[in-house]
């Protein structure tokens, strides 16, 4: 019989038998099976258990809403050639400030360790304890948040903030350049009500929930490229195995977001489905509620902040280069390369 319904310390645990993870001086999250393979923490029961549920999902007739990179219009900025330009002559400190201010937001993400999520089930009509929208406060969240910030039953282990300062530490060496300033929030602002048919505190849950997927998003792209980078044969030639340590340690990072991206997957396509309930007494279909917001929120993370990361990341460049170099490094832009 498959298994849908779990209890939140079955979501919470780790594979058994499973040997340290420590690099770099860092003792950290997740661990080695017998052979030698990365695992990630607590997926024992979460990956079967995110997988059944978009199983079932699809089996129902919904699909499961697209959360691949396909969903971004841009690509990475600086991009790979730019990159490796500002490397080669010396102006390493843009990588190292995008890998710090990366960990330093991934160490933001333990709020969802102290978010008290409600049932949803109060307030949607259809069961759904055996969905995984029917176990967000059974441990989900949690999960989430220790991932990325640390678990504060193992203060002693590093969670994703540490993998990336482990990581730039193997490329650059501890303590290379200063800390940079780091943004407020990467989220979509505040936009006002969108779903004023639900409660307030209902609706603030679900556009987190939005925001962080796309999040996981862009995310994902930006792994590929540092991993990308670093295996380059150009690049860090002087640290050649430690690069491949860095871009191995990126890798570990994205097998633990690939569940985050799985269960909020999961979890939005199931709100689809749904039937709401309304402050006003009557109901609503998940798919008139969900659908337009989710619209404007890949628009946002896609085009709008893409195109103002570059700009922003664009200028921070300009103001170091010298001009003869900025004008090389701009001539190496996608958007450039496309007009010529």
């Amino acid at each position: 019989m498959v298994k849908t319904i779990y209890e939140r310390a079955e979501l919470l645990a780790n594979d058994p038998g499973l040997t340290p993870h420590e690099e770099v001086g860092y003792q950290l999250h997740g661990g080695f099976d017998a052979q030698d393979n990365y695992v990630s923490p607590r997926t024992w029961h979460r990956w079967p258990a995110v997988r059944e549920w978009g199983a079932q999902l699809v089996a129902r007739g919904w699909p499961l809403i697209d959360s691949t990179t396909d969903l971004l219009h841009r690509g990475s900025y600086p991009n790979q050639a730019q990159s490796k330009l500002l490397l080669a002559n010396g102006y390493g400190e843009f990588l190292w400030n995008s890998l710090t201010v990366t960990g330093i937001i991934e160490a933001r993400g333990r709020a969802l360790v102290d978010l008290v999520a409600p049932d949803f089930q109060n307030f949607i009509v259809e069961d759904i304890s055996q969905t995984c929208t029917g176990h967000l406060h059974k441990g989900l969240l949690w999960a989430h948040g220790a991932d990325e910030g640390g678990s504060p039953d193992e203060p002693h282990l590093g969670a994703h903030d540490q993998m990336w300062f482990a990581a730039r530490d193997l490329l650059f060496g501890k303590n290379a350049y200063p800390i940079p300033e780091v943004p407020e929030s990467i989220s979509r602002p505040d936009q006002g009500r969108q779903m004023p048919q639900i409660h307030e505190g209902l609706e603030q849950l679900i556009l987190l929930m939005m925001n962080v997927l796309m999040i996981e998003v862009r995310a994902e792209s930006f792994f590929a490229f540092c991993c990308d980078l670093m295996r380059d044969p150009a690049t860090f030639t002087d640290r050649r195995a430690d690069a491949d340590l860095a871009a191995l340690m990126v890798e570990r990072i994205r097998m633990d977001e690939a569940i985050h991206v799985a269960y909020l997957q999961a979890a939005i396509s199931e709100m689809r489905s749904f039937t709401f309930r309304t402050v006003d007494g009557g109901t609503i279909a998940g798919k008139d509620l969900i659908d337009p917001v989710w619209a404007g929120m890949v628009h946002w993370h896609s085009v709008t902040e893409a195109e103002l990361s570059k700009i922003r990341g664009r200028e921070a460049i300009q103001t170091r280069l010298p001009a003869g170099l900025f004008g090389e490094f701009d001539a190496l832009d996608d958007e450039t390369r496309k007009a010529a």
